[in-house]
């Protein structure tokens, strides 16, 4: 472990690259039962070589669902401009305009307490079905939303759009991830479920950019929400066409949920496909014995019908804690209260021009991208740990100097642009893409669904307690006093982050399971 290690006591993990060593596998030689330590190297079977990487079958099955979380993006900055339109007589084209705050907060809201709603049905429905039949509900709720809110006669009507539109939400971000983890190659995995994130911003963009070409049309807000639709048949389409996830197909055949012959030989054929024709019958076979060899490790310890009590027990408690924390942090380091004050520290600092929402709103969209693909271009090379730890130091750095710009009466508009900057760079090579990368990395199989589930719920949870708590506390606090609020939750961030998240980069997730399980 690095130097690090040594600092304030502190117990950090390096989840060395190796063969599961709990796995021991027995292998007949000459009608004797040889078994394998291994830990003792003079018997440890070699490694299987490296993956080779066939780019254009890869990308597909990481397309697709990603789409999903671009649609979850899309909304965030579609809304922005969807609501603006939709209270203005002029370009409402309703005559139900004039809403009150407590419709306009459910007209906001709305897909927020939809995506708790699809947190809460992805936990009971995403084993039973599979990745897959998840992803394409998510995709037809998506559908249904946008199509309701694009024709909504009503406020209920869109409404209830918005929380069709959530549920959709709520699946694509529990079933994405969770696709990708387990179908992408090790060494790409990282890059992969970052470059989520990135479809993640690059929808919040596209929304801003509707919003800032519609915003002047009659009935514009319609368009914006409308023009999801086409996305969502694209996904749908998509996850039609790929092959449900090989890691799934053997959970069931380990739980007896189906003929264990006939899901084998699904998953094997399913895992060359994804693959690409550079795929060999050796490393498919490889594979499956491997997550097989996993699966069947765990089957001893499984508790059975108490679901609950199987997720909080033992090691994975463990990655429970290390993932919900993530999520959580995630959301309560400031983000919306960052990005509420934005056009106020824009127009504070002399930029007229700028100083319109929607332009506002594009450019940060555009910073928010561009930090995003700097990170997936690095996280498989520099790790997860470092990038978090690294980003997390900036966020901490800005928030203390936007609570000081405040608090000193304002006097250098320019450092709090900077500030604002640093902050959103920082947050997107770090929180941003890397907690969901990691939530989908860590949690055993056998547990997985359930697992990403629960870390759904605390995020969306925390999101809407942040959104929830921001007036009353900025009412108490003060700008200056939420701002240095948020530095210290980001502290506290960084001190979980270093004292917690173990590096799992370029290792099978058997083999983070495994390492988890000791450590």
């Amino acid at each position: 472990m690095d130097s690090q290690s040594s600092l304030l006591g502190a117990k950090t993990w390096s989840l060395e690259k190796r063969r599961p060593s709990a796995r021991a596998r027995a292998e007949k030689q000459e009608g004797a039962v040889q078994v394998i330590d291994a830990e003792d190297p003079a018997t440890e079977p070699p490694s299987p070589p490296p993956e080779d990487i066939d780019w254009s079958a890869v990308a597909l099955p990481f397309v697709f669902p990603a789409i999903g979380g671009a649609l979850f993006g899309y909304d965030i900055g579609a809304t922005s401009g969807a609501v603006i339109s939709l209270k203005d007589a002029a370009l409402s084209g309703t005559t139900w305009f004039d809403l009150s705050p407590l419709a306009t907060g459910l007209v906001v809201s709305g897909s927020l307490g939809g995506a708790l709603l699809g947190s809460i049905l992805a936990y009971l429905i995403a084993d039973p079905i599979g990745r897959r039949k998840e992803l394409l509900s998510a995709a037809a709720l998506y559908l249904i939303g946008a199509l309701l809110m694009a024709f909504a006669p009503s406020l209920p009507a869109l409404v209830a759009g918005r929380v069709a539109y959530g549920l959709g939400i709520g699946l694509a971000m529990h079933g994405a991830p969770m696709y990708i983890a387990e179908t992408a190659p090790s060494k790409v995995r990282g890059t992969l479920i970052s470059l989520k994130e990135a479809f993640i911003v690059g929808g919040i963009l596209l929304g801003y950019l509707g919003g800032y070409f519609e915003i002047g049309e009659v009935g514009g807000w319609r368009w914006m929400y409308g023009l999801s639709a086409p996305a969502a048949v694209l996904m749908a389409a998509g996850m039609l066409w790929l092959p449900e996830s090989p890691r799934w197909l053997l959970l069931r055949a380990c739980d007896d949920k189906g003929d264990p012959s006939q899901l084998k030989g699904e998953a094997r054929t399913c895992l060359k496909r994804l693959r690409g024709a550079r795929a060999s019958d050796e490393q498919a076979d490889e594979q499956v014995a491997g997550i097989l060899d996993a699966l069947n490790a765990d089957k001893g310890e499984d508790l059975g019908a108490d679901a609950w009590k199987e997720l909080l027990t033992g090691p994975n408690i463990k990655a429970l804690t290390i993932g919900t924390g993530l999520v959580f942090f995630q959301q309560v380091t400031g983000q919306p209260s960052v990005l509420y004050y934005a056009a106020t520290i824009f127009k504070d600092a002399g930029f007229a021009e700028a100083s319109e929402a929607t332009k506002i709103s594009v450019f940060l969209g555009s910073l928010k991208l561009a930090a995003t693909m700097l990170s997936v271009v690095v996280v498989d090379k520099a790790g997860r740990r470092p990038l978090l730890l690294a980003g997390v130091s900036g966020i901490c750095a800005s928030l203390l100097a936007l609570a000081a710009y405040y608090s000193s009466g304002q006097s250098v508009p320019i450092a709090s642009v900077v500030a604002l900057l640093v902050y959103v760079g920082c947050y997107q090579i770090s929180f941003g893409p890397i907690s969901w990368l990691m939530v989908s990395e860590i949690f055993p199989l056998r547990v997985r669904g359930r697992a990403l589930s629960l870390a759904t719920l605390v995020n969306f949870g925390s999101n809407a307690l942040v959104s929830f708590a921001l007036p009353t506390v900025q009412e108490d606090l003060g700008q200056a006093g939420t701002f240095f609020t948020f530095f210290v939750i980001a502290l506290a961030s960084l001190a979980f982050i270093y004292f917690q998240v173990p590096e799992t980069k370029g290792l099978s997730l058997e083999e983070i399971e495994e390492q988890l399980s000791k450590s």
